[in-house]
């Protein structure tokens, strides 16, 4: 009879969770940010509680409004400015002031007979369909950014209610903070050696994607944006975004804007542009990964690049843009409880053994 009603309790538990959850999906996003910045700002929190003799509410105030003057409004203005520059991209391209095929010819013209004839060996010996191809897909990338940088107004209060739960989840997660992980410690069946490893890692690999992934990617794409700037590029912090975002990616990263642009300089005859953009892209921008990812991460969680990779873009290709995040701590978790697993199991063979020997 107890089993019974045990197993009762476990699938009213399953059902009502998955209940919950299918109610909070539209704001999920919300609330993973919201439970991500948490994890981020806790030890924060918790030494501002001390030093405030334990008013974890005033505390939690506090880091509510740090996270607002230095995440939120940066990425307010950034977002405005990126919709103005992305438009005015857009209407060059439709009005003809800005030609991406013209540019494109430019290129081929300057390119060697022995790259046109390499080119031509594997197949892409229509240069023009190649031009008209690139043009599409260019416009029509512009296109959709436009649209959405245009009709961002549209959004507007949703924008704004899924910021509200984000900013409210965190001041209330920060306040019990304390109580809430003792409850999410006791429900987790696991023993307690296992049950802290596995929150260990879950906290750690949050905190190195947010502080090692997302800072890097940052600075990679304000660096690169930079000297886009300086070096005369149109719209640079319209590509200062894309590297930033391609630079989540491990391996390849923001080289996949700035190197087919210096290339670019350089075949049309901008000799020193070029040759400045190769050599700040890999001294500079290059090396921020190897320079600042190991002092905001650490050792903790270094996974093979592979992985990050592929986790990372498995993760896109599913959750959308949350994915960066998601995407590597599943892996994570993904090894960690098979580490765990493992080690269960030679303990218990162990003991086994032990155990055969003594009788």
């Amino acid at each position: 009879m107890r089993s019974l009603e045990d197993r009762a309790l476990l699938l009213l538990l399953v059902a009502i969770s998955l209940m919950f959850g299918w109610i909070l999906l539209p704001f999920y996003g919300a609330v993973l940010w919201g439970v991500i910045g948490v994890i981020v700002f806790v030890p924060l929190h918790r030494w501002l509680s001390r030093s405030m003799h334990g008013r974890h509410g005033l505390a939690a105030a506090v880091v509510v409004l740090i996270f607002v003057v230095i995440v939120i409004l940066p990425l307010s203005l950034i977002g405005a400015s990126l919709a103005q520059e992305a438009s005015g991209v857009y209407k060059q391209m439709q009005s003809g002031q800005l030609d991406i095929g013209q540019y494109f010819r430019k290129m081929l013209a300057a390119l060697p007979t022995w790259v046109v004839d390499l080119l031509n060996r594997f197949g892409l010996g229509s240069l023009a369909g190649m031009k008209d191809k690139l043009s599409a897909g260019l416009l029509k990338g512009s296109e959709v950014i436009a649209s959405q940088a245009l009709t961002i107004g549209q959004g507007t209060f949703e924008v704004f209610v899924n910021l509200f739960i984000m900013v409210y989840l965190l001041f209330f997660l920060l306040r019990d903070e304390e109580t809430l992980s003792e409850r999410i410690k006791s429900a987790i069946p696991l023993r307690p050696e296992q049950r802290d490893a596995l929150l260990r890692k879950f906290t750690v690999v949050i905190r190195a994607t947010v502080k090692g992934s997302l800072l890097v990617a940052l600075a990679q794409g304000a660096l690169g944006g930079l000297m886009f700037w300086f070096l005369g590029i149109n719209a640079p912090l319209l590509w200062a975004v894309v590297m930033a975002f391609l630079s989540l990616l491990p391996a390849v990263g923001a080289g996949l804007v700035w190197f087919p642009v210096a290339l670019y300089l350089l075949a049309t005859g901008s000799i020193w542009q070029g040759v400045v953009l190769i050599a700040y892209g890999a001294l500079v921008i290059g090396l921020v990964d190897n320079v600042l990812r190991p002092i905001l991460v650490g050792q903790d969680t270094k996974m093979p690049d592979y992985v990050v990779l592929i986790s990372t873009l498995g993760g896109i290709e599913a959750f959308g843009l949350n994915g960066f995040v998601i995407g590597p701590v599943i892996a994570a978790m993904f090894i960690a409880i098979w580490d765990i697993f493992s080690t269960s199991r030679h303990e218990g063979a162990v003991a086994q053994d032990a155990s055969r020997g003594t009788g």
